[in-house]
C-alpha cells in the first residue's frame, strides 16, 4: 500500500510494488512523481527525512537527507540583518538540496528495481505534461507575483502570463532530463557532472552561495531514530535536526492525564498546553547535532515530562507571552509505503515555502527550496547559520508498533504544525 497527497503519485508507487519493488522503491517513485505533480510543496531541489523498517531484521533506521549550508554561508555575510530572506536567490542557494542524496542512499540499501524504473513515472509527467489540479491552480494564483519575479519559474507555471486553470497541462522538460541523469548515474548524476555544474553556474551568476563543490560534498546519512511509548504503542521519530522529539515529549506530557471528551474543553486545553511546552523546548534547543549539543534523551524522558507537566494548570492557560514565535508558512508532502514483506518507508519531503524560494534553474528545471530561512542569525543560538550545517527542520516522519509489530506508518503535512 502507498499513501501520498496525489493519486497519480500514489499510483506510481503502487505500480512499482506490483513490478516487484520494495517499500523504498515505491516511496522513491511516489516522492519523485510528487516533485513533478505537486511542485508547490516538494521537488528534488528540497530535502527529505526518512524512517525505514526492515521487517526481516525487525529494525527501524533513520535517514538524514537534509541539505547542508554552503561553505560561503557565514554569519558575517548577514551582519546587520535580522533574518534570512524568505524568498529569492539567498535562501535558494544557502543550503544544497538533500533529497536526491537520500533517495539514492535509501535505494542503495533497500532497492530491488533499478533506480531508473523508480523514476519512470516522474520522468514521464515532467516530459509529457501533467494535469493541473484545482489545488495547484489555487497555489499558483496565490503565488503568481513571486513566481513572476523569477523568469524560469514564471515560464514554468504562468502559461501565457497568468495562472493556469484546473485541467490545464504543465510540463518541465529540463527536469525530465535531470531525473533521467539521476536514474542513469544515481547520486553522481545530480551532485557531480553536468547537473551540478549547471546548478553551480546558476548560483554564481545570480550572486548565490553554493557552488558545484558544495553539491559534490552533499551526502545522506544513516542513523538511529528516537522512540518513546504511549499507552502500549511504541512510536519512532526522526531525531535532530528535525522536530520529531516534540511528538514524543507531547505524548509523555499527556499520557497520565484524563483528557475528557474528544474536543471538549479539557481535551483541547490540555493538548494545547502540551504543545506550548514542547514547542518552547524545540525553539530553545533544536539544531544540527553535528554542531550543537541537543539534549534529546532528556527531552524525551518520562522524568522530564513529569517536571514540565507541573506547569500545566487545568484551570487556566499558560501566558501567551510564553508561546514560541513561529507560524505555519510553508508546507510539505508525506509519503508512506509498505510492501508485501512488511517493510515500510515513512518520509517527509519538502521545499519548505510554497514553491520554495520561487527560484528555478532553467537548465536543470530544479525548483530550489528556501529551508535556509529557518536558520537563526543570532550568534548565540544553537540553530545559528554555519557552513556545512543543516537548519532546524520541521520535516518529521513516524512509525508506530504494537507488541513489536508494525502498526502504522504516519506523518502530517504542514511545516511547524506537523508534530
Amino acid at each position: 500500500m502507498v499513501a501520498s497527497p496525489h493519486a497519480l503519485a500514489s499510483a506510481a508507487g503502487a505500480d512499482v510494488l506490483r513490478a516487484g519493488g520494495s517499500a523504498v522503491d515505491a516511496a522513491i517513485a511516489t516522492a519523485a512523481a510528487l516533485g513533478v505533480l505537486y511542485p508547490h510543496m516538494c521537488g528534488i531541489g528540497g530535502d527529505a527525512f526518512w524512517l525505514v523498517y526492515d521487517a526481516k531484521e525487525k529494525r527501524v533506521a533513520y535517514l538524514d537527507g537534509g541539505g547542508r549550508a554552503a561553505a560561503s554561508a557565514t554569519l558575517e555575510r548577514f551582519r546587520g540583518q535580522a533574518e534570512i530572506p524568505f524568498r529569492g536567490i539567498t535562501p535558494a542557494t544557502l543550503t544544497t538540496p538533500g533529497a536526491v542524496a537520500s533517495f539514492c542512499e535509501a535505494h542503495a540499501r533497500h532497492g530491488r528495481l533499478p533506480l531508473s524504473r523508480c523514476l519512470q513515472d516522474a520522468v514521464h509527467y515532467a516530459r509529457e505534461g501533467y494535469p493541473v489540479t484545482a489545488r495547484l491552480a489555487r497555489w499558483i494564483a496565490d503565488t503568481a507575483l513571486e513566481l513572476a519575479g523569477d523568469y524560469a519559474s514564471g515560464a514554468l507555471f504562468l502559461s501565457g502570463g497568468g495562472a493556469p486553470l484546473p485541467g490545464a497541462r504543465l510540463r518541465n522538460v529540463a527536469l525530465a532530463r535531470t531525473l533521467e541523469a539521476i536514474g542513469a548515474e544515481g547520486r553522481t548524476g545530480f551532485y557531480e557532472g553536468e547537473v551540478a555544474r549547471a546548478l553551480g553556474r546558476f548560483s554564481a551568476e545570480r550572486g548565490g552561495f553554493f557552488r558545484a563543490e558544495d553539491l559534490a560534498a552533499q551526502s545522506a546519512y544513516w542513523g538511529e531514530p528516537i522512540r518513546g511509548s504511549y499507552r502500549g504503542v511504541t512510536v519512532y521519530e526522526t531525531p535532530a535536526p528535525t522536530q520529531g522529539f516534540t511528538v514524543l515529549e507531547m505524548l509523555n506530557l499527556i499520557e497520565p492525564l484524563e483528557l475528557g471528551p474528544y474536543l471538549g474543553a479539557d481535551h483541547v486545553h490540555l493538548l494545547v498546553q502540551a504543545k506550548q511546552l514542547a514547542y518552547q523546548d524545540r525553539d530553545r534547543w533544536l539544531a544540527d547535532p553535528k554542531f550543537a549539543n541537543v539534549p534529546i534523551d532528556r527531552l524525551i524522558s518520562k522524568a522530564y515530562a513529569a517536571e514540565r507537566r507541573r506547569l500545566i494548570d487545568p484551570r487556566r492557560a499558560l501566558a501567551w507571552d510564553d508561546v514560541p514565535s513561529s507560524d505555519l508558512k510553508g508546507d510539505t508532502v508525506y509519503v508512506a509505503a509498505v510492501d508485501g514483506d512488511g517493510n515500510a518507508a515513512s518520509l517527509s519531503f519538502s521545499l519548505y515555502g510554497i514553491f520554495g524560494a520561487c527560484v528555478t534553474d532553467p537548465v536543470t528545471g530544479v525548483v530550489l527550496q528556501n529551508r535556509a530561512a529557518y536558520f537563526s542569525l543570532d550568534p548565540a543560538h544553537p540553530n545559528r547559520l554555519q557552513p556545512g550545517k543543516v537548519p532546524l527542520h520541521t520535516l518529521i516522519a513516524s512509525l508506530a508498533f504494537r507488541e513489536d509489530r508494525l502498526w502504522a506508518a504516519l506523518g502530517c503535512m504542514g511545516a511547524d504544525g506537523q508534530p
